[in-house]
C-alpha cells in the first residue's frame, strides 16, 4: 500500500500526473470527485473530467465525507484517486451555509475538523493504494479578505498534514513532477 500526495497550482498538470499513476498501477480504480457543482462553469467542468476518465474507472461523488469512502472502498487491489483536496476543503469551510465577513475572526463549521480527522484515520487503516490531488495555494500574495486568508491557512495545514501520513509527496508545475518526499513515481 502506497500513499501518494501530489501537489500543484492550477493547471499546473497534477491531476494528469495522478492519473497516470492510476493507470500505471495497473489496479482497479476508484476516482473520488470532490467537486460540486454550483454554477454552470463548475457544471461544465466537471462534464470536461467526467468525459475524459476511462469509462472503467468507478467513480464516486463525495463532496464531504472523504473518509467514510476512502474505508468503503479499500482493497489491496485497487487505487484510490481522490482529486481534490482543495474542492474538498472548500466544501467543508462552507457545509455550514454560513456567510464569512471580509474581516475579524473567522469561526469554522464543527464538520470541517472532525472530516479532516476523519480523513486522517481513514488514510491511515485505508488497504489500498492512495493518490490525492491537492493545490499549493500558498505560493502567491497573501490574499485581501479574511475567508480568503483563513482557507490558504487551512489548505497549507491540511497539506501538511497528508504529507506527513503519504509515502511519497509530488510536486507538478508545468506538467514536471520534482519528487519531494519518497521514491520517484
Amino acid at each position: 500500500m502506497t500513499r501518494t500526495l501530489v501537489l500543484g497550482g492550477a493547471r499546473s498538470g497534477k491531476s494528469g500526473y495522478a492519473d497516470r499513476l492510476a493507470i500505471e498501477s495497473g489496479k482497479e480504480i476508484v476516482y473520488i470527485a470532490t467537486a460540486t457543482a454550483g454554477d454552470a462553469e463548475m457544471t461544465a467542468r466537471i462534464a470536461h473530467h467526467r468525459a475524459g476518465r476511462p469509462s472503467e474507472w468507478i467513480t464516486v461523488e463525495e463532496p464531504l465525507a472523504l473518509g467514510n469512502q476512502l474505508l468503503r472502498w479499500s482493497s489491496p487491489d485497487r487505487l484510490i484517486l481522490v482529486d481534490c483536496l482543495t474542492l474538498w476543503l472548500s466544501n467543508l469551510l462552507f457545509s455550514s451555509g454560513d456567510t464569512y465577513p471580509e474581516v475579524g475572526e473567522i469561526t469554522l463549521p464543527a464538520l470541517f475538523h472532525e472530516q479532516q480527522d476523519m480523513l486522517a484515520s481513514a488514510l491511515t487503516k485505508c488497504t489500498s493504494d492512495v493518490v490525492l490531488v491537492s493545490n499549493e495555494v500558498g505560493m502567491g500574495i497573501m490574499p485581501f479578505g479574511a475567508i480568503s486568508r483563513c482557507f490558504m491557512d487551512e489548505q497549507g495545514r491540511l497539506n501538511q498534514a497528508m504529507a506527513a501520513l503519504c509515502d511519497r509527496a509530488v510536486f507538478v508545475a508545468a506538467g514536471l513532477p520534482l519528487v519531494l518526499k519518497g521514491t520517484p513515481c
